[in-house]
């Protein structure tokens, strides 16, 4: 409840969302513990971030599998909004997967460069993905500018373009 608290708080204070880093805890985004956080997520109207696919630090990486713990809590919870960071790689099928299943569950690139998107996030943003994929950097691990770098080789439309750079952003955090 402590945390429950001090989310209302910050959110009063100006969050826009919340970020729980599973692997930190080596507890995945299904312990029971995170539950009261989602459930006040949805009361504020924020999004639940979170990392998945492998860590680069070198702990467990278990916990950021997509399927079946990203899964199982846009099942528990189909009015949060849960934006995946780091792609999901090397489960990025997997992640893509629980965008398509879940309409509350979307993707961010944090943490790669353009250049190292893999092909079937890139053919996802150009299509069916387009409205659930966001840019973002991992700052200050790794600036925009960075991140960016070879952005134009992934041969985006002008329309695709702007929801990944940052109408996505604004519509899920409601900026």
């Amino acid at each position: 409840m402590d945390a429950v608290r001090d989310l209302r708080r910050r959110v009063d204070e100006g969050f826009v969302g919340l970020r729980i880093v599973p692997w930190l805890w080596e507890l995945p985004p299904t312990d029971g513990r995170y539950y009261p956080l989602y459930a006040a997520c949805v009361d504020l109207g924020i999004p639940f971030c979170t990392q998945v696919g492998h860590t680069g630090p070198l702990r467990p990486s278990e916990t950021g599998r997509p399927i079946p713990y990203i899964d199982q809590v846009a099942l528990d919870f189909p009015e949060l909004v849960i934006v995946c960071g780091h792609i999901g790689y090397p489960w990025t099928a997997e992640m893509i997967a629980a965008a398509d299943k879940h309409p509350n569950v979307f993707i961010d690139t944090s943490a790669y460069t353009a250049q190292r998107y893999p092909s079937e996030l890139v053919e996802y943003m150009k299509g069916r993905g387009k409205r659930k994929v966001l840019f973002g950097t991992n700052y200050p691990m790794m600036t925009a500018s960075r991140a960016l770098e070879r952005f134009d080789d992934l041969g985006l439309n002008d329309e695709v373009r702007s929801l990944f750079l940052g109408d996505n952003a604004r519509r899920l955090f409601r900026l």
